[in-house]
This record gives structure tokens, C-alpha cells and sequence, in this order.
């Protein structure tokens, strides 16, 4: 299957419904490669055009999943909410072919802990993790927590870039450069609010920012 080159995450997602495809197009959106994956074949025709590369295969059979290369993928992410059974078995289909981090869409606790024990590395509930919340919890290294204030505005809560440390609030140009505000620092057990801009960062602080969703998402993957 054609590949992007070079070291950038590749996911898979497998089931297209209203959350898998949320989630697909988002990280398409933020310049992933991203492989859909579904049984039904008018769900794939629909997500062609949004997603990287679509294919129709039935995700419990090993064999399939063998074909397309999944072993291969960063993350695989298995997004089947109406049949618990065929969720659990491409779970472990996937890990069984050498997926590095399986998440899994679960619609209760018990699915949670199930899918936990048979090998998943991480497990949403859908209705606390949106779709799009969760692509950039797996893409912004410094990302912990988002609070959506209105569509595409959130207050999040990130950890300092490395390139911002022993920078001051005003050397960092955080408004000019990314587009968002900083309201507090988080440092241990002290708490900065609305810090000076002499403020210099320190390792370990946490930022809690407003913003669009996007200007947050670029100051997250900054390193």
C-alpha cells in the first residue's frame, strides 16, 4: 500500500461510524497518514475522500489485517462500537501482529477492563473522549487536558515545550507565535496566575492556555 516516507506517526483506524471517522479526519486534518478500515463498503466510498487511504476488510481476520500491513502502523486504533465481540478480536488481532499501541473504543467500564486484559494499551469511553479530543492526546507530545469552551476554542492544559525553558513569558511570544494566551502556570503545588511577562519557565511546569484548537495543537507538538 502506498506510504508516506520519512519518521512522522501512521495510524489506522478500524470502523468508520461517526467517532471513527471523527477521529480520522482530525488527524488527517493535523497531516497524518491515515489508513480507514471497514467491513462495509459504502462507509468506505464516503470516507475516501477524506481520509489518506481507505480499504474494505473485515478486521477480525488476521490474514487481512496481515495484508494491509498493520504490524507496521504506530497506532491502530479500533473504533467498532456496535459488536463488543468483533472489537475484542480485532484488538487482539492487532496486537498479535506487532501493533506497538492498540486504543479501543469501549461503550461501557466492564467493555473497558475487558479490552484492557485481552492486550488494548489505551481505552476511550466516547462519550468523556470525542474524537476529535483524542487525536491530539496520540499527536501533541506535551498535550494532558482539554476543556471545550465552544467549537474549536478550548482551554488546555500542556506541558512547557523544551525550547521554551529558561525563556521568559515575553521572549517565548507565545500570543504572536501560536495564537494563544497563557492564563496559569502550574509549578509543583504553586500556581502563577496570568504569570509577569518576566516569568521564566522552568522544566516540570505545566501550562494552561486558551486558544483555537489548532493554535493549541501546534504549541503542543513543539519540542
Amino acid at each position: 500500500m502506498a506510504r508516506q516516507n520519512g519518521r512522522q506517526q501512521e495510524f489506522a483506524v478500524i470502523g468508520l461510524g461517526r467517532f471513527g471517522l471523527s477521529l480520522a479526519t482530525t488527524l488527517v486534518e493535523r497531516g497524518y497518514y491515515v489508513l480507514g478500515i471497514d467491513r462495509e463498503r459504502d462507509i468506505i466510498q464516503h470516507a475516501a475522500d477524506v481520509i489518506t487511504q481507505v480499504v474494505a476488510l473485515d478486521a477480525t481476520d488476521e490474514n487481512a489485517l496481515r495484508a494491509v500491513d498493520i504490524g507496521s502502523f504506530d497506532t491502530v486504533i479500533v473504533a467498532i462500537g456496535e459488536n463488543f465481540e468483533c472489537n475484542i478480536m480485532a484488538t487482539v488481532a492487532s496486537k498479535s501482529l506487532g501493533v506497538r499501541r492498540v486504543v479501543c473504543k469501549a461503550r461501557t467500564e466492564r467493555q473497558r477492563d475487558i479490552l484492557l486484559r485481552v492486550g488494548a494499551d489505551h481505552v476511550v469511553l466516547p462519550e468523556h473522549e470525542a474524537g476529535q479530543r483524542l487525536a491530539y492526546v496520540l499527536t501533541g507530545p506535551n498535550f494532558l487536558d482539554q476543556i471545550e469552551l465552544e467549537p474549536g476554542i478550548s482551554i488546555t492544559e500542556i506541558r512547557v515545550p523544551k525550547t521554551m525553558v529558561g525563556e521568559t513569558l515575553l521572549e517565548s511570544d507565545l500570543r504572536r507565535r501560536y495564537g494563544v494566551t497563557l492564563l496559569v502556570v502550574k509549578h509543583g503545588k504553586t500556581l502563577v496566575v496570568l504569570p509577569a511577562t518576566d516569568y521564566v519557565f522552568q522544566e516540570e511546569d505545566l501550562l494552561v492556555v486558551i486558544g483555537t484548537n489548532e493554535d493549541i495543537g501546534r504549541l503542543s507538538e513543539t519540542n
